[in-house]
């Protein structure tokens, strides 16, 4: 099946979703934040979608940006077509000698159409709860339980997600609809809505999906066709149209480039504000 579709080139007179003036002021607020709520010294946000969704090149992305040169701490296969994340793997940001920025990601085995492959619904409701080990590796033929290795029996509020963020591609979009994985990923969503964890998603991509954006990313957030596929991604999960966010992942580009950094820091500066919500609510 293909990956690509047929992108109008349609650009609206004004931007459906305006980012800073400033290109340093989600950057700064990004840099800044630090949970009020004692409880957690970091905030924790998951990750999670189909194999090959970008989940692990976001946070190379967010790990570039911070640091200032292209980094691939989270490795990424573009060949098997299989999850190349088998650990619930924790990601912390350097700030530092011995300093971390105040939120971390948790990066998790992707979802499969196969019924015995991928990460499992169960496991990733466990996870959300705290109780998943960071390094797990996750078996996709049985669930973890209480009692194994990797399971957590007492959580603390820093083990367990303050965000769930759905990634999906952005070119996928128009061919997902019978794909067994989005029930997966609903399902999770629930799950997350039922504990009151807030949720957002990426669309990640978004050069394949529109070549016209991709002679300028800058006008990704003009385009209708995109708009078209954060309308369709929110009728598929539910996410509300307001909390989906275009994003262009860093690849084998040699620098950070500062148009990409806008469309990558208003997606994580909502993950951080939405989870700061979250741990103030508590």
């Amino acid at each position: 099946m293909s990956t690509y579709v047929i992108c109008s080139s349609v650009f609206l007179s004004q931007p459906w979703r305006a980012l800073p003036k400033d290109k340093q002021e989600d950057l700064t607020f990004v840099k800044n934040y630090q949970p009020r709520n004692k409880g957690a010294n970091h905030l924790r946000i998951l990750l999670y979608g189909p194999v090959g969704a970008g989940k692990s090149s976001f946070i190379n992305s967010v790990d570039s940006i911070l640091q200032g040169r292209i980094t691939g701490r989270a490795e990424t296969d573009a060949i098997s077509g299989n999850s190349f994340t088998k650990n619930y793997t924790i990601y912390k940001f350097d700030k530092g000698p011995d300093d971390y920025y105040n939120f971390v990601f948790n990066d998790i085995m992707g979802f499969e159409n196969n019924a015995n492959t991928g990460v499992l619904v169960e496991d990733i409701k466990l996870a959300l709860k705290g109780h998943v080990e960071d390094d797990y590796k996750f078996s996709p033929s049985q669930k973890l339980k209480e009692g194994d290795g990797g399971y957590r029996s007492s959580p603390t509020l820093g083990d367990k997600v303050h965000v769930l963020v759905s990634v999906i591609p952005a070119n996928k979009v128009p061919l997902i609809k019978e794909d067994k994985f989005v029930e997966k990923m609903r399902e999770v969503r629930l799950a997350a809505s039922d504990m009151g964890i807030p949720q957002l998603a990426i669309l990640t991509k978004v050069d394949e999906a529109c070549p016209e954006t991709r002679k300028n990313i800058t006008n990704a957030y003009y385009s209708k066709y995109l708009k078209e596929q954060v309308d369709t991604f929110s009728l598929l999960l539910g996410i509300p149209q307001s909390s989906i966010f275009l994003v262009k992942n860093y690849g084998p580009d040699p620098i950070v480039d500062d148009d990409k950094n806008p469309l990558i820091l208003s997606a994580l500066r909502q993950m951080i504000t939405f989870g700061e919500d979250f741990l103030n609510h508590l």
